[in-house]
C-alpha cells in the first residue's frame, strides 16, 4: 500500500511540472521578429559616380552635337550658295600639298584664292554691281600689284572696265567689300583722280598703259566681277 502511494505521488509530481512547463511556455509573450530600419543619409558612393559619370557623358554629348551641327549648317549654306548660282559646271583644281578641291564656275578665270569674270554688257556701276551681285559675287576689288597684273592680262585694251571702287562723297575711296582703301596699293593713271563728279572707278589701257580712272557713276562700261572659290 506504502508502495502503490509513492508512486502515485511521485507521479503527480511529474504531471505538476510538465503542466507547469507548459503553463510557462504558454503564458510566455511572443519576440516579433525585428526588421532593421533604414536610416536617411548621404546617397551611396557609387550612386553618386554613375551620376556624375552620366553627367559628364551628357556634357560630352551635347558639345559634340553643337560642333557637328555647326559644321553641318555651314555645309549647307555652302552647297545652297553653289545651288543659287547661275552656272551648272565647275572647274576644279587640286594641288598637291591641300585637302580640297578649289573650283571656280566655267568661263571664270582662277587667280590666288578668287575667281573673275569680265562682262561684255556695257552698264552703269550700280547695274554692274547688281549683275555680279546675281552670281554670288562683286565687282572687283584690287589690292596688289599681283592683282592689278593679272587681270589686265584678260582684258580688252579698247574697252573699260568697272571694279568695285567708288566714292561715296568728299573722296573718300570704298571698296565694295567693305575692305579698306590702301592708297599705296592704288593704280591710278597720272594726274587722276581729277574730278569730285567722277565717283567710280574703271581700269583702262591709256598712253601710260593700263591704270585706274574716276568716271561718272552712270557711264555705261564693261565690268569684272569677283567671287571666292568654292572649294569641295
Amino acid at each position: 500500500m506504502a508502495s502503490e502511494i509513492t508512486y502515485a505521488e511521485v507521479k503527480f509530481k511529474n504531471e505538476s511540472n510538465s503542466s507547469g512547463i507548459y503553463s510557462d511556455s504558454a503564458t510566455a509573450p511572443k519576440e516579433k521578429p525585428t526588421s532593421p530600419l533604414s536610416k536617411p543619409g548621404r546617397p551611396s558612393l557609387l550612386f553618386t559616380s554613375l551620376m556624375a559619370l552620366f553627367l559628364l557623358l551628357a556634357i560630352a554629348f551635347l558639345a559634340a552635337f553643337i560642333f557637328y551641327y555647326q559644321k553641318y549648317s555651314q555645309l549647307l549654306e555652302e552647297i545652297k550658295a553653289i545651288k543659287d548660282l547661275t552656272y551648272t559646271e565647275l572647274n576644279c583644281s587640286k594641288p598637291i600639298e591641300d585637302k580640297v578641291w578649289s573650283c571656280c564656275p566655267k568661263n571664270w578665270k582662277p587667280f590666288s584664292s578668287h575667281c573673275y569674270f569680265t562682262s561684255n554688257d556695257s552698264s552703269s556701276w550700280n547695274k554692274s554691281e547688281e549683275k555680279c551681285s546675281s552670281m554670288g559675287a562683286h565687282l572687283m576689288v584690287i589690292h596688289s600689284q599681283e592683282e592689278q597684273d593679272f587681270i589686265i592680262k584678260i582684258l580688252d585694251p579698247k574697252a573699260a572696265y568697272y571694279i568695285g571702287l567708288s566714292d561715296p562723297g568728299h573722296r573718300q575711296w570704298r571698296w565694295v567689300d567693305q575692305t579698306p582703301y590702301n592708297e599705296s596699293a592704288t593704280f591710278w593713271h597720272p594726274g587722276e583722280p581729277n574730278n569730285e563728279k567722277e565717283q567710280c572707278v574703271i581700269v583702262n589701257h591709256g598712253v601710260s598703259g593700263w591704270g585706274w580712272n574716276d568716271i561718272p557713276c552712270s557711264d555705261k562700261e564693261k565690268s569684272i566681277c569677283q567671287m571666292k572659290k568654292k572649294n569641295l
